[in-house]
């Protein structure tokens, strides 16, 4: 991305589009019972109150009365029915892991099967997006937490820990490029989550050969534990990394989520909280989803950076766009054309 000497002038940058991530499904809700929905009316009612709060995407995971994250779509049918006609302005984005969480004491915590997972393009009514990994790595959310991260909560327990520990993401290049077959089919924008710079070259190898066309949305995930850890220099050459066109979310976790969202609002890119990504506001004070959103709002206007309405986040995230081809793509994300047969020299767009 191209920062001018104006860039960092509020007046000069996008409206700040702010994704909520409400449902925490690696947490127990005995881990934070005020803020952790059980019901589908307390699911519901999370996505009403992050959206009064300012947030105009929803990253939905859905959890079963027993307190397990949810694997059956059914579910997630029922909820996107109901939000729909809740919070019919906000992008309705569901998490493409399902749920990781694991099904019962010494259980891996895991991603669903390949098949499982393509079916989330069979989702009725259909979400605006489903969240994608590019290339199979390890996710040991366990790495950067620390004794303050997990006092009082589930992972306190060694075989959740464990269970944490051990968790990769499946996403080799045939998945992949079936996955987007069918979102791409189904009119669902693919919204991809990205652990390092090797995976957003992968995406553009992608668009090069004509895979994905469409908008490229983007979320750089600072995690740690075979992602990229939440340090600027990370974070900084990631950015530079990512063309112009596309739209840039940074994420990452506990008590690291709020400095890189500032970040992220102060240089024009957009944010992602919520208790999937943080329980804790100041060390050892919990923190809602709500909470957390109303932070990011008050952060931004003392910035001067105005909050995208519900209208205008389906405006920047382009929801419904496609485009015509690899070539068409290229353009419109801001990545350099394809060489011609006989080319030589750099390429670039006329």
């Amino acid at each position: 991305m191209n920062f001018l000497d104006d860039s960092l002038f509020p007046e000069n940058q996008e409206k700040l589009v702010i994704t909520a991530a409400p449902y925490g499904p690696e947490w127990e809700p005995a881990d934070f019972p005020e803020d952790l929905p059980l019901t589908m009316d307390e699911h519901v009612q999370q996505a009403v109150d992050c959206y009064n709060a300012g947030a105009t995407v929803l990253h939905i995971h859905v959890r079963e009365l027993d307190g397990k994250g949810s694997k059956r779509l059914v579910r997630f049918n029922e909820l996107l029915g109901r939000l729909r006609a809740a919070v019919p302005e906000m992008v309705l984005q569901v998490g493409g892991s399902i749920s990781f969480a694991p099904e019962g004491e010494g259980a891996d915590a895991k991603w669903l099967s390949d098949e499982a997972r393509h079916l989330l393009a069979a989702l009725d009514p259909a979400p605006d997006q489903v969240t994608i990994a590019i290339n199979t790595c390890q996710m040991n959310i366990m790495e950067l937490m620390t004794a303050d991260d997990i006092a009082g909560t589930s992972f306190t327990r060694p075989a959740v820990a464990e269970a944490y520990h051990e968790m990769f993401v499946p996403a080799g290049p045939a998945w992949v490029e079936e996955h987007l077959r069918r979102l791409q089919a189904a009119g669902i924008q693919p919204h991809f989550q990205l652990a390092n710079i090797p995976q957003l070259e992968t995406v553009e190898r992608l668009i090069r050969r004509g895979v994905y066309t469409g908008p490229l949305m983007l979320t750089w995930v600072g995690i740690g534990g075979g992602f990229d850890g939440p340090s600027p220099y990370n974070m900084m050459e990631f950015i530079r990394r990512v063309p112009d066109g596309a739209v840039l979310t940074l994420e990452t976790l506990m008590r690291s989520v709020l400095p890189i969202n500032t970040m992220a609002i102060a240089m024009g890119l957009h944010a992602r909280c919520g208790n999937e990504d943080t329980l804790w506001g100041k060390k050892g004070q919990k923190m809602t989803s709500v909470q957390q959103v109303e932070q990011l709002v008050r952060i931004a206007g003392e910035l001067g950076r105005e909050v995208a309405t519900g209208k205008e986040a389906f405006e920047i995230y382009k929801i419904g766009q496609r485009y015509a081809d690899a070539d068409e793509t290229l353009a419109k994300v801001g990545f350099a054309p394809n060489r011609r047969p006989g080319q030589v020299g750099f390429t670039h767009h006329a």
